[in-house]
């Protein structure tokens, strides 16, 4: 499979593939395709059975995602499908065989089969509740490419063992499993009151990369919201 992301801050994720070649995206994340990819849906991407559904069941729960997928399998010859973001941002590619990704719950568009995606519970109290990241972010490993829609644009850093970056909340669109987060508070109660930055901020160490993204949509809404007239009926 070949793929490219294009026309960002308005991305599409496009993927060519030959024939017997399969992608998996959530429910209702296809934009357009090729008469000759083939749709199933079912339970998640993944066996498991029983236990299997009731795991799926318990992360559509946590993450607000459904809890069916698609799969689109190429027949017949060379095909294309392609997956457009929901808002201003980029997709971003991750290969998860070297290493795996944990991510903000809203970001997963589409993955190749061989990918894993489970729940990430934060470890530490403080990270969930006042990092802004939340309790609940999703983990894929495995073998094979996710694709991940992002806010606005992506900026990259590569941490070092003992290496850390303060992210405001909502910035932090994924980073890879051997980092770690926890808080810092603003320091100086002029600053934490005053300073418009919030009381805390979450800190990532490394070793691994990190992105962060430029404009959360919890941000981009609150810049729009002023111009949005409402009115009574």
């Amino acid at each position: 499979m070949q793929y490219e992301v294009k026309n960002a801050p308005l991305p599409v994720l496009i993927c060519k593939m030959s024939d017997g070649e399969s992608i998996m995206c959530q429910k209702g994340a296809m934009s357009w395709m090729t008469p000759n990819m083939e749709m199933a849906t079912g339970i998640g991407n993944n066996g498991g059975g029983f236990m299997g559904a009731i795991g799926k069941m318990a992360k559509s729960t946590f993450t607000g995602e459904s809890i069916f997928r698609n799969t689109y399998t190429c027949r017949g010859g060379d095909g294309e499908i392609a997956f457009a973001a929901s808002f201003p941002g980029n997709i971003i590619c991750f290969n998860t065989t070297n290493s795996q990704i944990i991510a903000q719950k809203t970001a997963y568009l589409a993955n190749t089969p061989g990918v894993e995606m489970d729940i990430f519970f934060q470890k530490r109290l403080g990270a969930g509740f006042f990092g802004g990241e939340g309790f609940i972010m999703q983990r894929f490993s495995g073998k094979g490419m996710v694709f991940l829609e992002i806010s606005g644009c992506i900026c990259e850093y590569n941490l070092a063992p003992g290496q850390a970056m303060l992210v405001d909340t909502g910035y932090l669109a994924a980073m890879e499993a051997t980092c770690s987060m926890d808080i810092e508070s603003v320091k100086g109660i002029g600053n934490a009151l005053l300073g418009g930055e919030g009381l805390f901020n979450t800190r990532v160490s490394g070793p691994g990369r990190i992105w962060l993204q430029t404009m959360p949509v919890n941000a981009l809404a609150s810049s729009i919201q002023p111009y949005i007239i409402t009115r009574s009926s």
